[in-house]
């Protein structure tokens, strides 16, 4: 059984949820079983728990990535459990995103009190894909109307893609796809770069087990 963990992440109205419709349909046809894991803030978020209905961001965030963490936990367990040879499970957001809502003092205050650190929450993921905001590049086509968890302005929807890009930065597998095409070729390029990322993995596991 191979299982594979990927995470999708991007500044706001970067193409995620189209994304994950194509990926489901693609992957599933190359023999995957794709299972997904939504959006941990958007659901907290809907659900009435946020940043400002906390006492604090740090407590929202503490509670937002305990939820992360533990949805994950529930994913992997489930895929060890089905009877299948390729396993895609794909993360709407990770635990690092947080990195970028926060400052660096309390990002590493919070995975202090977790009892972990920040390598440990990472490599929790084997590959990264960064759909960069349509505010930088394609600004006509920035909007927050498809999420109502989302109240960013264009501006400030570019400067947290660059947090984010920085919170990942230093994962071993970190792809950006910018909107340097129109959106049916960036999602073309985002499907690439996980084929191309699932066939590399694939090849090292082999080699490994040789």
């Amino acid at each position: 059984m191979q299982i594979s963990k990927i995470v999708i992440t991007g500044g706001p109205c970067g193409g995620k949820s189209s994304a994950m419709e194509r990926i489901r349909d693609e992957f599933s046809a190359l023999g995957y079983r794709v299972l997904f894991i939504a959006e941990t803030a958007t659901e907290l978020i809907n659900g009435g728990i946020a940043p400002w209905t906390c006492r604090s961001n740090s407590d929202y965030q503490t509670f937002q990535m305990k939820l992360q963490l533990e949805k994950e936990n529930v994913y992997e367990n489930a895929a060890k459990s089905m009877d299948c040879e390729k396993i895609l499970i794909v993360c709407d957001r990770g635990a690092i995103d947080s990195k970028a809502y926060m400052t660096k003092e309390d990002f590493y205050a919070l995975v202090e009190d977790m009892n972990t650190d920040e390598v440990a929450l990472r490599d929790r993921y084997d590959a990264v894909f960064h759909l960069v905001t349509t505010a930088k590049g394609a600004e006509e086509f920035y909007t927050t109307a498809n999420n109502t968890a989302r109240t960013e302005t264009a501006q400030q929807a570019a400067e947290l893609d660059d947090r984010i890009i920085d919170a990942w930065s230093c994962h071993r597998y970190h792809q950006i796809i910018d909107n340097s095409t129109d959106f049916e070729n960036k999602l073309k390029r985002l499907s690439d770069s996980i084929q191309h990322f699932l066939k590399k993995n694939t090849e090292s596991t082999d080699s490994e087990k040789r």
